[in-house]
């Protein structure tokens, strides 16, 4: 998508110090503000899709920083890129483009980094009402940081400095003279297309432009003009006067984001929200930061300050992780399910938990949001029934997104011997736990892949589906399934930026064996049996809360088989290594 190819896209020339600025605006112009800054080595073209969506609600406002895209340079470049002179080109263009009321800054990469700037110093104050971040720290903040590892020099704190050392191999690079501008009007500009479709998952297009060569050799000196000054004199009042929002790429290979500890005490009005994506999420995930910066101004135009909702803060120790992401949970009524789901909305995330109960699924929900939910719905569907899912599918993408994490946790428990275990017994079990896994994937992933921006889907397997057993033959397979086609998933899934996951929780205190099915028992002995193994799970007292956390942990580290308890563990470690043992442990009956 290009921007002059945009409905009503409407360009204009703004003079600041000797430069021409290309101005592009979209959208009606009585609408609040939003100006898209963008960063290296780009032109306002990378902001096209998000700008796209943004215009629909708002008065959106590109511009090429000066050296850059359809803007003139500064003769001579050096010297001509600091962030004084990038202040003063901001408010020319917030001077032209809305006058009368402030505007809500977004920038990624330098366009964060000048932003920082502009959020700080006090001949702003007043002409911006919102900022949000990401993929670009401040220079100030970056300084600050980096004195306080060197004079109190912990282990953790040495070990952070250099793996964001590591990350900044290019900064070197551009300080060096002339050999940046030869590798960009060179052999490096030819190929950087195809390098951010290769390793970035950047899609092919009209993106970057034709400029980008000399784009990229002016571009130079923004590091040269501020780098080494600001980083070795920081600015000790670089508070931010504006409400922030900072969102952090999970797979920013530039980076840390160690970077952001203790933002708040430069943005008291902080709110954090992270993104599975790599450094360029204006181009991979433009419909997730549309709906957050549109949400982000709608809060800060309608309160004039950060509404209760983005206030709260998330808890525990992915708190910084699934802050507004959409997660739905199978089976979320109670046990690992309603866990999974409590885990989530501590972090932060947006939930759906989905359930056959209708009560259960909508206490979930209710709990959901007491503990940190962004918001939380419950919503009825059995998994196993086809067109439920379709139109649960239909439902949530309409009214609250394309899901980002898909969790499929329903299931059931049969127990028996396989003489005993009737057809119907295997179509029960095969039907919940198999085809609504088959189901969730293939529905909720085909939207995830389609959408083009990444996502994650975690399988509730089990121990069991390595584990064999005389007493779970029916159980067994349908989880052994799950396990082999969440391992087929991940292989056709990773090149669209989808992870998968198999969960094997092993023995965890839940209600599912209160509700298992006994295969040729009679009602009094399956209730026996019922009574038996729940007591059996009791003694054994492995809360679902630890199950959540490794769910969690899953997700953030693209884990692909991941036992849960130590006798899952244990068990895997002999599926692979001592499977003759398992297959002698299988033989033995249960003590029920």
């Amino acid at each position: 998508m290009s921007l002059p190819s945009l409905p009503g896209a409407r360009e204009r020339r703004v003079r600041t110090g000797g430069i021409d600025l290309c101005v592009v605006e979209l959208g009606d112009a009585s609408r609040p503000t939003v100006v898209l800054v963008h960063g290296y080595p780009d032109s306002k073209e990378v902001w096209a899709d998000v700008a796209a969506q943004l215009a629909e609600r708002w008065h959106v406002v590109l511009y090429d920083v000066r050296g850059h895209g359809r803007s003139s340079a500064p003769k001579p470049l050096r010297g001509g890129f600091t962030l004084e002179k990038l202040t003063d080109d901001f408010l020319a263009v917030a001077d032209a483009v809305s006058p009368d009321r402030p505007v809500h800054l977004v920038g990624h990469d330098w366009g964060s980094v000048q932003s920082w700037e502009f959020a700080t110093v006090e001949r702003t104050e007043g002409r911006i009402a919102s900022f949000t971040s990401m993929s670009g720290p401040s220079l100030d903040h970056f300084g600050h940081w980096i004195k306080q590892r060197m004079t109190r020099p912990t282990p953790r704190r040495v070990g952070q400095l250099l793996g964001q050392g590591a990350k900044s191999w290019y900064v070197y690079m551009l300080h060096t003279p002339v050999l940046p501008e030869l590798a960009w009007r060179g052999p490096l500009g030819k190929r950087w297309p195809r390098i951010l479709e290769r390793l970035e998952k950047v899609p092919a297009g009209d993106y970057p432009t034709a400029s980008l060569p000399r784009d990229a050799a002016h571009g130079a000196w923004l590091y040269r003009d501020n780098v080494r000054a600001r980083l070795g004199r920081p600015r000790d009042d670089a508070y931010a006067h504006v409400p922030v929002q900072l969102i952090t790429p999970t797979g920013d290979v530039f980076l840390s984001e160690r970077l952001y500890d203790q933002l708040e005490l430069w943005a008291p009005r902080l709110v954090r929200r992270s993104l599975e994506g790599k450094h360029w999420v204006p181009r991979t995930r433009p419909d997730q930061l549309a709906s957050w910066i549109s949400e982000f101004v709608d809060a800060n135009e309608t309160s004039g300050k950060v509404a209760p909702v983005l206030e709260a803060a998330p808890t525990g120790a992915y708190a910084d992780r699934f802050g507004g992401r959409l997660v739905l949970v199978t089976g979320a009524a109670g046990g690992i399910g309603r866990a999974i789901s409590f885990a989530f909305a501590e972090a932060g995330a947006r939930v759906v938990a989905v359930d056959r109960d209708a009560e259960g699924a909508a206490r979930t929900a209710e709990l959901a949001r007491l503990i940190g939910a962004q918001d939380a719905w419950g919503e009825v569907a059995d998994v196993s029934d086809e067109q439920a899912m379709e139109k649960l599918a239909e439902k949530v993408a309409a009214e609250y997104g394309i899901v980002d994490v898909l969790v499929n946790n329903a299931g059931i428990g049969l127990s028996g011997s396989f003489l005993d275990t009737t057809s119907e017994d295997w179509k029960n079990v095969l039907d919940v736990n198999l085809w609504g896994v088959i189901h969730g994937c293939r529905i909720f992933g085909r939207q995830m892949a389609e959408r083009g921006q990444g996502g994650h889907i975690v399988n509730t397997a089990s121990a069991a589906a390595y584990q064999p057993s005389r007493a779970l033959p029916a159980y067994s397979t349908s989880k052994a399934a799950v396990l082999m086609l969440s391992e087929c998933l991940r292989a056709e899934f990773a090149e669209r930026s989808i992870g998968v996951s198999a969960i094997c929780p092993g023995i965890v205190n839940t209600n599912i064996t209160a509700t298992t099915h006994f295969a040729g028992a009679d009602a009094a002995e399956e209730t026996r049996l019922r009574k038996r193994t729940s007591r059996l799970y009791g003694l054994r007292n492995y809360p679902p809360e630890r199950v959540a956390d490794a769910v969690l942990k899953a997700v953030v580290r693209n884990q692909a088989v991941v036992p849960v308890t130590p006798e899952a563990r244990g068990a895997r470690l002999l599926s692979r290594f001592g499977p003759g043992v398992l297959r002698g442990i299988a033989r033995l009956k249960p003590p029920l």
